[in-house]
């Protein structure tokens, strides 16, 4: 109901069940997906993921996935219930990125080993190093870290994008796809430090305003 006052969109068609939408994609021509989460057989994330590609907005009653819908790049996360211009603010995201052209995916840095291209999906935390505080560490994906030199947290966050990376207290920023979990005032990262214990990072009540509109809570 609150789509068909939309516009913009225009319903292809409407599923009370996810096999049956995932049994007929190939016979589809869409651009966008709404979906809950929790649904019976196959959650909504599985369904986002097997769309390769197509835009998503999720709707649910749970803030506990916020993170996974960011890990799989949503355009946006709503909470139940769905309200008229809750829903508007989502479409015109989907509209922005449907309409925007492609965009590098890595940036430039010097580190200690030389000039180094990183994409953004690889990078998780930064930290400023403890050896010059001038320098910055940045944990990558795979657990290897690197030493990004003589970059303040200004210059490096103005290279990454800035919905998908956030500073989160003095000494640290953080990309939103390495979140699994968030409090009021610590963070717990789906990498582990070498002794195998999840990564912790506190959330400064400075940058808490700004993380919690990123993650759209």
């Amino acid at each position: 109901m609150l789509c068909g006052q939309i516009d913009a969109l225009e319903i292809v068609k409407a599923f009370d069940n996810p096999e049956k939408l995932l049994a007929e994609i190939a016979t589809l021509d869409f651009d966008l997906l709404i979906s809950d989460i929790e649904m019976p057989g196959i959650d909504g994330l599985a369904v986002a993921k097997a769309l390769q590609g197509k835009l998503v907005i999720f709707t649910t009653a749970y803030k506990d996935y916020a993170a996974d819908a960011f890990d799989i790049d949503a355009v946006d996360y709503i909470t139940k219930p769905v309200k008229a211009d809750r829903l508007h603010k989502a479409i015109e995201k989907a509209i922005e990125r449907f309409n925007k052209p492609a965009t590098k995916r890595f940036a430039q840095f010097n580190t200690d080993k030389g000039k180094a291209l990183l994409h953004f999906n690889q990078m998780m935390l930064f930290r400023t190093a403890g050896s010059d505080s001038r320098d910055k560490e940045v944990l990558l994906a795979d657990g290897n870290v690197l030493l990004l030199k003589n970059i303040s947290f200004d210059l490096l966050l103005q290279e990454l994008p800035a919905s998908d990376f956030c500073r989160i207290n003095k000494q640290e920023a953080i990309a939103l796809a390495a979140v699994k979990f968030f409090a009021h005032n610590e963070i717990t990262l789906k990498q582990s430090n070498p002794s195998g214990k999840p990564i912790s990072v506190s959330l400064n009540e400075k940058y808490r305003a700004d993380f919690l509109q990123k993650v759209k809570i």
